[in-house]
């Protein structure tokens, strides 16, 4: 792609871009010409536009002599012409502060507040699947005679609770021995996937010879380890479409966003293959089932413990988002979030 224009052609694109980003008008040649920053025809000018958008970098709205960035004009901006920086002082200690909080629960929801404030668009976290938990400790805490509260506490500082039902007598001095055999086949810290796993395979392997405590402690632990609630996605800002004129003038465009954004699902598997992916991510207009709605743009990152993979946070915006701002807000958010659930 980057082979198909010249020098000077890729620099009269960076230009339309930037002015379409800062002003959300379309870029005409005599606007061009004038910044001083070309020195050639209004001509060569209006010839250079008409390459790029034969290339399908620009288009020309009907309404307008002026022409606009395309899909392939802005990932081609994002991929070859930013020079990303960090955030300011200023941002990076409002992130610091903002995501200060006392448990994992708050600094996530904070997450999305702060991420919001700075952007001035709609941002979104996905929060820990369960099954990404990484436990390295399980408390038993009975609550009646057929009624024990499993707790279970992530590497990260996360804590997931769940009521076991049992059938079986169990005294208070056997849930503690059986909470301190759970937490030894923990010693290592996994998932709560081989968590379970671990302890299915306990519980299976030569069942008979195991004697009345164990096989209890390993059917408490299988009964703890079966989560099956999903992640949540939390989302803040959605109304800054309002704000856009791309939105605000396309009532149709307006009503297709919002109806995607209240479905969920699309978005949702948008952020699960960002967190799959392992990396930022970035998605501009058709190119992915949720951003074609029109004219959208989604930057996301994952954020960890450790090497284990949490969540996502991003940011959703108009295609004509500043994204030497956004991609970096994005990125340190995402980092200061991992850095707090690394020290948890």
């Amino acid at each position: 792609m980057a082979d198909e224009i010249d020098e000077r052609a890729k620099d009269v694109l960076r230009v339309v871009v930037e002015e379409f980003i800062s002003k959300g008008e379309p870029v005409g040649s005599s606007q061009l010409t004038r910044r001083g920053d070309f020195d050639v025809s209004p001509a060569t000018m209006r010839n250079v536009l008409a390459e790029l958008e034969e290339l399908g970098y620009l288009e020309k709205p009907h309404t307008s002599a002026g022409r606009v960035p395309t899909d392939r004009g802005y990932r081609f901006f994002v991929d070859t012409m930013l020079q990303l920086k960090e955030p300011n002082p200023n941002d990076r200690k409002l992130i610091e502060q903002g995501l200060a909080g006392n448990n994992v629960e708050e600094r996530l929801g904070e997450a999305s507040k702060v991420l919001y404030h700075l952007s001035h668009h709609a941002a979104v976290v996905l929060t820990p699947r369960p099954s990404a938990l990484v436990v390295t400790k399980i408390e038993l805490v009975r609550l009646r005679d057929d009624r024990v509260l499993a707790i279970l506490v992530g590497q990260g500082g996360q804590v997931q609770n769940k009521l076991v039902a049992i059938d079986f007598p169990v005294s208070a001095d056997e849930l503690v021995q059986a909470s301190n055999y759970l937490n030894d086949l923990l010693r290592q810290g996994v998932n709560i996937e081989d968590v379970r796993g671990r302890i299915l395979t306990e519980l299976d392997a030569e069942r008979a010879q195991y004697d009345v405590l164990t096989t209890k402690a390993l059917k408490l632990g299988a009964a703890a380890t079966d989560l099956s609630a999903p992640e949540r996605m939390l989302i803040e800002g959605t109304g800054t479409f309002l704000e856009a004129p791309e939105f605000a003038d396309d009532v149709k465009r307006m009503r297709t966003l919002f109806k995607a954004l209240d479905e969920k699902h699309k978005l949702l598997s948008l952020l699960d293959r960002v967190q799959r992916g392992r990396e930022m991510q970035i998605f501009i207009g058709a190119e992915s089932e949720f951003s074609s709605q029109g004219d959208v743009s989604v930057i996301a990152t994952p954020y960890t413990s450790g090497d284990t993979v949490l969540g996502t946070v991003g940011v959703i915006g108009p295609t004509r988002m500043n994204y030497q701002r956004i991609i970096p807000l994005v990125n340190f958010t995402a980092h200061v979030l991992s850095k707090a659930l690394g020290e948890e």
